[in-house]
């Protein structure tokens, strides 16, 4: 890094603590199966539950039950479908106002847990709501922090993924200090407290607008910078005019540059393209799986254990921990991406390196799509001791979903546009995933309780994410043929211009 940018120490403090944000906070609604164990020990929405007619020993509370997978039904719903609006104020206001939205949001959200009781249950659907669009928008601004370390930005991204996916975990920390005898209450005060740390992160390690990508010569960011280095802002000042800046440079790097979004990669056409359509499909089958699954995941449990209370802690115990290992498994999706970046012949430039990170993804969407089959397959078993198994299987398809997803949008669309993108696609999907409460209504009634055969329904739903890496392989053939149409070399140097190649 030249003289004044943001030296080796910053970036690494950087990626640090964006993965201890991630890891800590962002995705913790996940973890609904651990919290609503407190939740029913504390008799929130008890009134729902009345005593069963065919025994005095048993009280129905599928009603209960309901309602709390109705609050994660809205709550994941908003977790997806607002970060449509938010990646555009990303886009256009920058980091630092994007966060200041979701430190808020996220404050909110947990005082209204903090201060909510039984009487008072209605709060969650606000509270929850309010965690799961504040954490999935501190995640989008922590995503750029990829691009300060070149060619490992697609394993960061999947890591930072992956982080989020093991922040679900934190509702299993509060379960366990619940039951040794900490108040839900000083609990969620104190995730109150820290965003206070989120301010301070804010303001000194991250970057008021964004972070480019590729970086400008001694790039830096946060309010240590000093007057004789180089933001993005004072390097923007000193450009020459007709000088090509960063944030102006498409991820393709040879395509055309200038003035105004060249033909094919204005934000409609990405939208109106065949493989952003196919990736929202591919996305949205596979999201709607484990969202079923981790909404239903306590009453499913208590069908298999046959009500036996100590059976289901443990089998919630052990689901919640297996959260944590999310941020072990997402990596290896970005080793997948990037692992044609890794050899010694050098990375080809423009047209050509595009294409070479667009056929990389291939592999990445297959296995995806492999491992969620293989995760839906075993929960549809209906043996408790079975479920272990599903609960590695669905957070390692879990991590590779969201990682492959955020580093796939960043690989195959300008980067210019990847907060729209990474939005729509998540409001697309979202909607997608209100298909969870009509399956938890059929249930909860004509199968009473047995999902048995929505399991298998929902394998044969999962089948059709196959679409998109088929997809992905016939544009990138159908790219291969138009450079070697348009004769262009194996190898481009860099700087060298080449066609523009729009998605299709």
């Amino acid at each position: 890094m030249a003289e004044g940018g943001a030296g080796v120490a910053k970036r690494v403090a950087t990626l640090l603590s964006g993965l201890l944000e991630c890891g800590a906070f962002c995705g913790i609604i996940f973890g609904w199966a651990s919290l609503v164990f407190v939740l029913k020990e504390l008799h929130y929405f008890a009134d729902l539950c009345q005593p069963n007619s065919s025994s005095y020993n048993w009280t129905d509370c599928s009603l209960q039950d309901e309602q709390f997978s109705l609050v994660f039904t809205i709550g994941s719903f908003m977790n997806n479908f607002m970060i449509f609006p938010m990646g555009f104020i990303f886009d256009r206001f920058g980091t630092a106002i994007a966060r200041l939205i979701a430190i808020s949001l996220y404050t909110g959200g947990t005082l209204l847990v903090a201060f909510s009781t039984p009487e008072l249950a209605v709060l969650l659907f606000p509270a929850m709501s309010m965690l799961s669009v504040g954490g999935i928008l501190l995640i989008l601004t922590n995503m750029q922090v990829g691009n300060l370390f070149g060619n490992y930005r697609s394993i960061i991204i999947t890591f930072y993924n992956g982080a989020f996916d093991s922040s679900s975990a934190i509702f299993l920390i509060i379960k366990v200090l619940y039951e040794h005898g900490l108040s839900l209450r000083a609990m969620f005060l104190f995730l109150a407290a820290c965003s206070a740390w989120h301010l301070l992160r804010t303001l000194f390690l991250m970057p008021r607008t964004r972070i480019p990508y590729p970086l400008p010569p001694a790039f830096n960011y946060g309010l240590r910078c000093s007057r004789r280095s180089q933001s993005y802002r004072t390097y923007e000042e000193k450009r020459l005019p007709g000088e090509v800046g960063p944030e102006e440079t498409p991820l393709e790097p040879g395509a055309p540059r200038g003035g105004g979004d060249p033909p094919g990669l204005s934000f409609g056409a990405c939208v109106c393209s065949r493989l952003f359509a196919w990736h929202v499909a591919w996305l949205s089958v596979m999201q709607l799986r484990h969202y079923l699954f981790i909404g239903t995941l306590n009453p499913l449990l208590d069908h298999l254990a046959r009500g036996d209370s100590q059976l289901v802690s443990t089998y919630t115990n052990a689901f919640a921990f297996t959260q944590l290992c999310g941020v072990l498994c997402a990596p290896w999706n970005g080793l997948i991406l990037d692992r044609h970046k890794r050899g010694k012949t050098p990375h080809p430039e423009g047209a050509l390196g595009a294409l070479a990170d667009l056929r990389a993804s291939i592999l990445s969407l297959v296995v995806t799509v492999v491992q969620c089959v293989l995760f839906s397959i075993c929960a549809a078993v209906p043996i408790l001791s079975v479920q272990f198994a599903t609960f590695v299987l669905q957070v390692i398809s879990r991590s590779f979903l969201y990682g492959g997803n955020a580093a796939f949008l960043a690989i195959a669309f300008p980067s210019k546009h990847f907060g729209k993108l990474y939005g729509l696609a998540m409001a697309l999907s979202a909607l997608v995933a209100l298909l969870q409460y009509p399956c938890i209504a059929l249930l909860r009634g004509p199968l009473n309780g047995d999902p048995f055969y929505v399991n298998l329904g929902l394998i044969a739903v999962v089948l059709v994410a196959f679409g998109s890496p088929v997809m992905v392989a016939r544009e990138c053939r159908q790219r291969a043929k138009e450079l070697g149409a348009a004769g262009t070399p194996l190898t481009a140097p860099p700087g060298t211009e080449t066609p523009d190649e729009m998605p299709h």
